[in-house]
């Protein structure tokens, strides 16, 4: 999949390993994962080839977030992406990485 960011923060992680942005802070072990799933996100063609890694529990959506798709950083955060296809490439938006419990 082709990978955009919707977000300057989310792009700003996984190039540089740190955000300038205060509000938006990861400890390092968090920024590491995320880095590795979005390479993950990178190697597949489609989304359903996510099935394949079960630690990353990729699921759609639905409620206030339908449209949405997910995987899991690790158990408390998840990576928040939209997918769309042009021709034979499947880009995939980075929306958000959220904190799953955190209302």
């Amino acid at each position: 999949m082709e990978i955009t960011f919707e977000k300057s923060y989310l792009r700003e992680l996984f190039y540089d390993g740190q955000t300038n942005d205060k509000q938006h802070w990861y400890q390092p072990q968090i920024v590491k994962k995320y880095i590795r799933v979005i390479n993950i996100l990178d190697s597949v063609d489609k989304p359903t080839d996510l099935f394949r890694y079960k630690s990353l529990h990729y699921e759609k959506l639905v409620g206030d977030k339908s449209g949405l798709e997910s995987v899991r950083v690790n158990d408390q955060y998840r990576i928040e992406f939209k997918t769309s296809s042009k021709g034979e490439i499947t880009i995939c938006s980075i929306t958000d990485l959220s904190n799953h419990y955190k209302k």
